[in-house]
């Protein structure tokens, strides 16, 4: 599995501030935001229910990943999905830094990845 998820009792919008905010407690800065929804109906003329992508950073984390492999980089953000169901449910999704340990075999990785899914589950863990 890549990610893990929880659906939001609330309002898409709501959700976005929420996991936001609790992002913040956490140590990361949101640094990009995609809103795939009004993209693709610009560029391709469809619609689609809301979906936003969060290019989630924690910096200190960041910062130790890149000293202990330089091309992380190529991994990083962690990326939150916050999307409408086609049900009208919110599901907050997050992608798991466990992933770089899969990918880059150094015990440095798999300290800062295991730092950083404790911080996003507890992001998970107060949205419910």
């Amino acid at each position: 599995m890549y990610g893990f998820h929880v659906t939001f009792n609330g309002g898409f919008d709501e959700a976005i501030e929420r996991v936001t905010e609790e992002l913040s407690k956490e140590g990361f800065g949101v640094l990009t935001e995609i809103d795939v929804q009004a993209t693709l109906k610009k560029k391709i003329d469809i619609d689609r229910k809301p979906y936003r992508i969060l290019g989630a950073c924690n910096p200190h984390l960041a910062n130790r990943a890149i000293n202990a492999e330089s091309d992380i980089g190529l991994l990083l953000p962690c990326n939150v999905v916050v999307r409408e169901e086609d049900d009208g449910t919110i599901t907050v999704a997050f992608m798991d830094p466990d992933m770089m340990v899969n990918i880059i075999q150094k015990e440095e990785i798999n300290t800062i990845a295991a730092e950083a899914k404790e911080k996003l589950l507890r992001v998970r863990d107060a949205l419910v």
